[in-house]
């Protein structure tokens, strides 16, 4: 199987049917491997039937006990061998499938992790949840059809021919019989094709609405807004529900006629034969080994329609994966050098000016303004921002990230011990770590944890409170040390008295550093060197916080207001 480190590969991105043709290829030895074990496995069950009408042509029906004793030898070797030949197959056919399951999920995280900040933007995360958690699976199950599948052609020829020796018109009702089932079934599962893409594509926006009502189900709890979207969840669950019954109503008839057509197939063979037996055409042992013919012929047609059944379903998955993997991640043709000391951030769409080593606040009655601002600032939307009179998508990115840091509130928390969910994948000491989170003022999460920095903590944070998480999401900004800060309400969700002690303590931290809050928190804003207020997107005036409050009405209204609802009593004095 692939292992952990090695390079998947350059997917074929052109369709479904590429996309598993591709898997194919990445393992050309083990798939081939897999068909040559199906193949003779399939034909040596026809062997079965041949060994024993041998056995009672040559050996009961004269009498001869030695031919008996021969062709009864025979038949056991060749089901101990046949017994050998199914384990080495099952486990060949495993790896096939275990091998395509892993690579498509590396060449799926490996695009998601290139796309970077755009995927939210171009893909859904329940898209992206389905394809890891369905699509995945039906794509390897659908390899199959390159062991049993192939198997099952070779052993409907090798039984055609073995029937051509016995009778040409069993041979001819056989060749002929296959192809008729499949132009039964193939109508159904291109129908299935249809509905199945349709049924996953619904999955997918309900899959997002669950983990968009499980992140803010206190919030909604709050502002009593639980019941409506209970009900929009009802209304997408049962569009769900209705769709799947479409797709379990074909899925139930390709399986009906895969067990039932078949059966309808052999009887009519085997009463054909039983007809030339009585007419003297065929012999005894000959009728016996049409029968077992018959038998055996059931596992390849069988297999050749669930073969057809699952490469159906892979077609859809695969098609869906090659989707998202034609996602390309922005263009950066950019090569010029950032400035070579700390420089002014210019936004000219809003007026915003940051000075270097400053302490800056974007205060704005609409927070998506301030959000728009930071991600302008950041380079996470196109703008004509400059960085030291040089545009920022102008710089190659890598050296924008590697100096700007935007600090989302809803950044991902991943499942780990809490050093490393503040430190990442940076070498940091525990010394270093501890300071972090002092300079975020989570020194208590640290005590309250049964093991300090090697306690567990679960993916998103979900064992925290949210203003634990939320000051994990800054001691991490902080560890950074970016040359530039750009923080979105970072202690938004603490309260008044941990607010105060965080905002002190980040002033320290940052101190001679670039920062930008958007924040309109009078206990953070009384601490900064310098505010910008918004209005409709645009600077309206700039100065401290406290001549603003003095200068400007709407900042007042604004700040004030927040002031009364949560800074404690000698703050509104």
């Amino acid at each position: 199987m692939i292992d952990a480190y090695e390079d998947p590969g350059t997917p074929d991105c052109r369709g479904g049917a590429r996309y598993l043709w591709w898997l194919v290829l990445r393992q050309p030895g083990r798939c081939a491997a897999g068909a040559v074990f199906g193949s003779v496995w399939m034909v040596l069950l026809a062997a079965t039937p041949y060994a024993m009408s041998r056995a009672v042509d040559d050996g009961l029906t004269p009498g001869d006990m030695g031919a008996l004793a021969l062709w009864t030898g025979a038949l056991l070797v060749v089901n101990a061998f046949n017994a050998w030949l199914s384990i080495m197959r099952h486990r060949i056919m495993t790896r096939v499938r275990m091998d395509a399951n892993f690579r498509t999920v590396k060449v799926v995280v490996g695009h998601t992790v290139r796309l970077g900040a755009s995927l939210e933007r171009r893909a859904g995360a329940g898209e992206v949840v389905t394809i890891g958690v369905g699509d995945v699976q039906m794509i390897a199950q659908s390899l199959t059809a390159v062991g049993p599948g192939v198997g099952a052609v070779v052993a409907y020829a090798v039984v055609a021919g073995l029937l051509l020796s016995v009778s040409p018109l069993l041979a001819v009702v056989v060749l002929l019989g296959v192809p008729v089932i499949g132009l039964t079934v193939g109508p159904l599962t291109g129908r299935l094709r249809g509905t199945e893409a349709e049924y996953r594509e619904r999955q997918g926006v309900l899959t997002a609405r669950i983990g968009d009502l499980a992140g803010g189900l206190r919030v909604l709890s709050g502002l009593g807004g639980k019941h409506l979207v209970s009900d929009a969840f009802h209304r997408d669950s049962g569009r769900l529900r209705e769709q799947g019954y479409r797709v379990g109503a074909v899925t139930s008839w390709i399986q009906a006629l895969s067990a039932g057509l078949p059966a309808l197939f052999l009887a009519g063979v085997t009463w054909i034969a039983a007809r030339l037996a009585a007419r003297g055409e065929i012999t005894v042992g000959e009728l016996v080994s049409v029968y077992g013919y018959v038998a055996v012929l059931v596992w390849p047609v069988m297999f050749l329609i669930e073969c057809g059944y699952q490469l159906s379903r892979g077609v859809v998955a695969g098609r869906r994966v090659a989707e998202l993997l034609r996602l390309d991640p922005p263009a950066d043709a950019a090569t010029a050098d950032p400035p070579a000391e700390p420089s002014v951030l210019h936004d000219p769409e809003s007026g915003v000016r940051v000075l270097p080593g400053r302490l800056t606040a974007l205060v704005s009655a609409r927070p998506a303004d301030a959000l728009a601002v930071v991600d302008r600032l950041g380079r996470y939307a196109p703008s004509g921002v400059t960085w030291g009179g040089v545009r920022l998508d102008g710089i190659a990115l890598a050296r924008v990230r590697e100096r700007i840091l935007v600090a989302d509130p809803e950044a991902d928390l991943f499942a780990g011990p809490l050093r490393e969910v503040v430190a990442g994948p940076r070498d940091a000491s525990d010394e270093e770590v501890l300071r972090a989170l002092h300079a975020a003022a989570a020194d208590d999460i640290v005590r309250g944890l049964p093991d300090g920095l090697a306690s567990e903590v679960s993916a998103q944070g979900r064992s925290l409170s949210g203003g634990q998480r939320q000051r994990l999401r800054l001691a991490r900004a902080l560890l950074v040390d970016p040359e530039v800060l750009l923080a979105v309400e970072p202690t938004s969700a603490l309260d008044a008295h941990t607010e105060a002690t965080a905002a002190g303590r980040l002033r320290a931290a940052r101190e001679g550093r670039t920062t930008v809050l958007a924040t309109s928190s009078p206990l953070v804003l009384d601490r900064v060197d310098r505010v910008l207020y918004l209005a409709d997107g645009k600077v309206v005036a700039e100065g401290g916080h406290r001549a603003l409050l003095d200068g400007e009405p709407g900042y007042r209204a604004l700040v004030a207001r927040d002031a009364e609802q949560n800074t404690p009593e000698e703050v509104r004095g």
